[in-house]
């Protein structure tokens, strides 16, 4: 009974996950195809959680849900109103064309001859690792380099963001000025909610070296914190030519760039000795982790805007 309620559970999950992904695309209020797509998001992160993939649902979540969606919302608010909305005509192709990729995708993965994954290598050298979280293992040992241009490809697209800065605007606070209601949910949640969302990020670092959570994870939760305390008005974002800022930004690529010439050093690049793997993965995904938050959040709250910010 257990199981067919399982299975029922997941046919409607994976119905509510193809309905929400095809009005996404189909709808015609803007407005509306942004809410859908977080709705999505959160499905989606639903269906990674029944896979057993509980790192990678977290960060679904956090990121596809979370940072992405107050993303697309600013740029609705953005948009003018009379940006024209596409046709019947114009959307109908493109469907069917995903629909199209979606079953040669499909029909490429039932013809495929039985994966041969590499849990077992991982398992097999998990304890010269350092930590006890395979992805983690894989993420900051075994193939940290994908890890490693992740962090700089973050720092770039903050970068990107700050580059379409007007001249006049260069040197202030990043993004619009916000004015909360004083009293308002919004202005309660940014005192209430950061120290709650805190504790959450520290757990998620401290606890990714041996369950679920990590630098990418406990990093998307601070940059959500600092962004609730930016928008409810209970302190103001820092300005983008602050030394300290730019410091925090780079230093997380920094130090594992250095750890990476410090392995180089006896042979491996980011080779890691099984003796020091611990410490200096917890070094790293430290430092990660607030570059990560701070280059999250700022490239959410977008260039600076306001010219009487200048400094």
């Amino acid at each position: 009974m257990m199981a067919l309620a399982e299975t029922g559970f997941d046919l409607v999950l994976c119905a509510m996950i193809a309905t929400t992904a095809l009005l996404a695309i189909g709808v015609r209020d803007q407005f509306g195809a942004v809410v859908l797509f977080v709705v999505y998001s959160v499905f989606l992160g639903l269906g990674w959680l029944r896979l057993g993939a509980l790192d990678i649902a977290l960060a679904e979540v956090a990121l596809g849900a979370g940072l992405t969606g107050l993303l697309l919302f600013g740029a609705h608010a953005r948009l003018p109103a009379s940006v024209p909305v596409p046709s019947g005509r114009a959307v109908w192709p493109a469907a069917c064309a995903a629909g199209g990729s979606g079953l040669a995708l499909g029909w490429a993965f039932l013809t495929l001859p039985e994966p041969v994954g590499l849990q077992e290598a991982v398992a097999a050298n998990l304890g010269t690792s350092g930590v006890e979280n395979p992805v983690t293992a894989v993420l900051l040992n075994f193939r940290s380099w994908d890890t490693l241009i992740e962090s700089i490809v973050l720092l770039a697209a903050l970068i990107g963001v700050w580059s379409v800065a007007r001249d006049d605007a260069w040197g202030g606070q990043p993004g619009l000025r916000q004015h909360a209601r004083h009293g308002g949910v919004l202005a309660n949640f940014g005192r209430l909610l950061p120290p709650i969302g805190f504790m959450i990020g520290v757990y998620l670092f401290w606890a990714g070296s041996s369950k679920p959570g990590g630098a990418f994870q406990a990093g998307t939760v601070l940059a959500a914190v600092a962004l609730v305390v930016f928008m409810g008005g209970a302190m103001r974002p820092p300005l983008v030519t602050a030394r300290w800022l730019r410091l925090v930004c780079v230093a997380g690529p920094a130090v594992f760039l250095a750890v990476g010439l410090t392995g180089a050093a006896s042979g491996v690049f980011l080779g890691l000795r099984p003796d020091l793997a611990k410490p200096l993965i917890l070094a790293i995904e430290a430092v990660l982790t607030f570059s990560i938050a701070a280059s999250l959040a700022l490239s959410v709250i977008g260039p600076p805007e306001d010219p009487e910010d200048h400094v």
